[in-house]
């Protein structure tokens, strides 16, 4: 039986694909800290769990394919208080953030077109692009620049007839970069003078670590008319498990165009939404609680990590993931090895290998993204057994 080239072309999740090592060691009866994925252990707001107990319906019906419009309308305020004006009829609510991405890359390309992607970059964004047979075409960041951009000339050169978006997270996964004024005003004037849709991943806005404010791509006003922002309540209200993401822009044409899509899957989730709408009543004072968290946890794992000897890495900006170079031949040996050959007492470190967040060949081989979402003295634990792994690792480089 034949099976499509583009399904075979789609990449395994760097994130995912080694849980079967995971889930044998805990057969094994392992204790694993998970640092190889961010889901945060910060509790949802009550909220969310009171809305659903109050839903008294004798049938759960369909919702309309753009999305519960209290919801909406929620969101509209929210994006407000940023100095971002919307109204309903640029919003779509989606399954997740991950849809709202898969959409906008299947709008944006057709078969053969391309997208820059500042690499490392989170690897559903290669998976999105293979399903819309398109390619990414990276923009190397270094983590000895803190993964901040390169010049301007050196992004254009990567610009041909093929190129149709900008693609990225901002601040960053997996990297925590959080891109300054003036790469977010370069990136929206090559956007802009070079005809590309912008398409910006902001569900790590309220995860901000500087003393400078973060500045959006929505408080671009030139840019509006080819923005799409990605967002979620995943992050932001601890509720990944919720599902519920959207696409705001400004482009009446690209929303016209989502709605397609929309309608092609049903709606959302009613009940889900319904929850989704009252997360957005939760007082700021959770949102500045949960970043103050995240900051400590942050500086934990960073400063754990910069005691290694051979670990190379940078204080992330934002978010809460931080990558990092080990003194190893290759990240994902090293991290089944941890799985299954390696503990202390009875527990081990699982973290994502880092290759899978790159487009270009033989970059992060030798890297691992690790979340910041656990508390602090399971972050000082995990921290101790890496470092007592890589010492131990047979195929470590730099004895």
């Amino acid at each position: 039986m034949r099976f499509s080239a583009r399904s075979h072309a789609l990449p395994a999740s760097p994130i995912r694909r080694l849980e079967p090592f995971a889930a044998e060691a805990r057969e094994k009866g392992k204790k694993i800290y998970p640092l190889h994925i961010g889901q945060p252990d910060i509790e949802t707001p009550e909220l969310f769990f009171e809305t659903l107990r109050k839903f008294d319906s004798k049938t759960l019906a369909y919702g309309t394919s753009q999305g519960d419009l209290d919801l909406i309308d929620r969101i509209v305020e929210y994006y407000a208080k940023f100095g971002i004006p919307i109204e309903r009829e640029d919003l779509l609510v989606t399954n997740g953030g991950s849809e709202a991405l898969n959409f906008a890359v299947s709008i944006a390309c057709d078969p053969g077109d391309s997208i820059l992607v500042p690499e490392p970059f989170f690897p559903a964004y290669a998976a999105f692009a293979a399903s819309a047979n398109a390619e990414i075409r990276p923009i190397t960041t270094l983590a000895e620049e803190g993964f901040h951009l390169p010049s301007r000339g050196e992004i254009e050169k990567l610009i041909d007839t093929s190129t149709r978006a900008i693609l990225l997270s901002h601040p960053g996964n997996p990297t925590g970069v959080v891109y300054t004024e003036e790469e977010v005003k370069m990136l929206s004037d090559i956007a802009r003078e070079h005809d590309l849709l912008l398409i910006a991943d902001e569900v790590y806005r309220e995860f901000v670590y500087m003393d400078e404010p973060y500045l959006s791509f929505g408080n671009i006003e030139r840019i509006r008319d080819r923005l799409v922002i990605v967002d979620s309540v995943s992050k932001r209200y601890s509720a990944c498990g919720a599902r519920i993401g959207c696409l705001v822009s400004k482009n009446r044409e690209f929303i016209s165009l989502g709605l397609k899509y929309c309608q092609a899957r049903g709606c959302s989730p009613t009940l889900e939404q319904l929850g989704a709408a009252a997360l957005y009543e939760t007082p700021d004072s959770y949102l500045s609680e949960v970043n103050e968290e995240y900051r400590k946890r942050r500086d934990i794992l960073f400063e754990g990590l910069n005691g290694i000897p051979g670990i190379v890495c940078r204080k992330p900006e934002g978010a809460f993931y931080i990558m990092a170079r080990l003194p190893v031949d290759d990240a994902e040996k090293f991290i089944i090895w941890m799985l299954q050959e390696f503990s202390v007492d009875g527990e081990t470190v699982m973290a994502a290998p880092a290759e899978g967040f790159y487009a270009t060949p033989g970059l992060g081989s030798s890297e691992i993204r690790m979340a910041y979402v656990l508390k602090e003295e399971d972050l000082k634990r995990a921290v101790e057994l890496l470092a007592k792994g890589i010492s131990a690792y047979p195929g470590r480089t730099d004895r």
